[in-house]
């Protein structure tokens, strides 16, 4: 697996797509498969409020001009420039797309991989830490909140969604704050098993999703040329959004240290929380579409990141002392 150069998640993810295309649920197993992905989306949510320390989110606060700059990339930067594409070339995409695309550009930022990366890269990992735990908690109700604002005209946003969002999300994940004192060591000792719950509930979702789409020819809606110009604006998007939060992290004076972590925590879009909330947002078969954009965003931000964490671990500058040693 390590030779093939995709994410193995990512992968799993392509193969429920490819499951969905081949058998798809539907009828009264589509209804049970409701309900489950239901569930699955609550646990993995709860599980999410149980497993993080409320101490996180307030580690590193002190450095409030870093979140900030996170926070204003990631649901500022991200919506303007999603809506500044779709209005100048609204025919590129079909329409489910480029609410997909929206729905992308309002979504947090991941926490594993923007800590993952930024430790990679050698920045400042309690900052990555604090500023990915802010975005995550600030955009349970930030998202269903703008996607309301900007997606209700376009008739892909259910305003019965921000009670789902309640509900199945924000609910469970209260659950799981108030049951950590209970089962926050036994949370700690199975962050394995428990990434493995975390997974296969995302994996359940992307394949009801897709099976929605397929009954009611997905496929047929997607043309080869969409795919392509959708992935360019994926990576249009990437690439625009890592030049501006390059720039400002220089031109605002912060160290290397903060600049790989706003880099890497204000370009990130978050699948885990993205495809749950899309599901809930998102009424009608044409979820599958929408989910679209967040899939590939999500396979081109590993691969460029990991690329941009390898550079910048391998341009570190040396510590003084051994740089003096170096010119001797």
């Amino acid at each position: 697996m390590s030779k093939i150069p995709i994410d193995p998640y990512v992968l799993a993810i392509l193969t429920m797509v490819g499951l969905a295309s081949v058998l798809p649920v539907d009828g009264q197993s589509a209804i049970i498969a409701g309900y489950v992905t239901n569930a699955a989306i609550a646990l993995l949510f709860f599980l999410h409020g149980a497993r993080l320390a409320p101490r996180a989110a307030l580690a590193g606060a002190r450095h409030w001009k870093l979140h900030i700059v996170v926070l204003l990339s990631t649901f500022l930067l991200f919506p303007v420039l999603g809506l500044a594409a779709r209005a100048a070339m609204p025919g590129l995409l079909p329409g489910p797309l480029w609410t997909g695309v929206i729905l992308l550009c309002l979504l947090p930022s991941t926490v594993q991989s923007s800590i993952a990366f930024t430790s990679i890269a050698k920045g400042n990992v309690a900052g990555a830490l604090c500023a990915a735990t802010a975005s995550n908690l600030l955009g349970m109700g930030l998202t269903p909140l703008l996607a309301g604002f900007l997606l209700s005209a376009s008739g892909g946003f259910s305003l019965h969604g921000v009670g789902d969002i309640v509900v199945q999300l924000l609910l469970p994940f209260a659950a799981g704050q108030l049951a950590r004192p209970l089962i926050g060591p036994w949370v700690t000792r199975n962050k394995k098993m428990l990434g493995w719950v975390d997974r296969s509930s995302i994996l359940l979702v992307v394949y009801v999703a897709f099976s929605a789409g397929v009954t009611q020819g997905i496929w047929h809606q997607l043309k080869a040329i969409d795919l392509g110009a959708l992935l360019a604006v994926d990576s249009v998007l990437l690439a625009v959004v890592m030049a501006v939060t390059l720039s400002a992290s220089r031109m605002l004076g912060f160290s290397r240290e903060d600049e790989i972590t706003i880099v890497f925590c204000g370009s990130k879009k978050s699948l885990a929380s993205g495809l749950p909330m899309a599901t809930v947002l998102m009424a009608g078969p044409s979820v599958g579409l929408i989910v679209l954009p967040l899939m590939l965003f999500h396979q081109i931000q590993l691969i460029v990141c990991a690329a941009m964490a390898k550079r910048y671990a391998n341009t570190m500058p040396l510590p003084v002392d051994e740089a003096a040693q170096t010119a001797d």
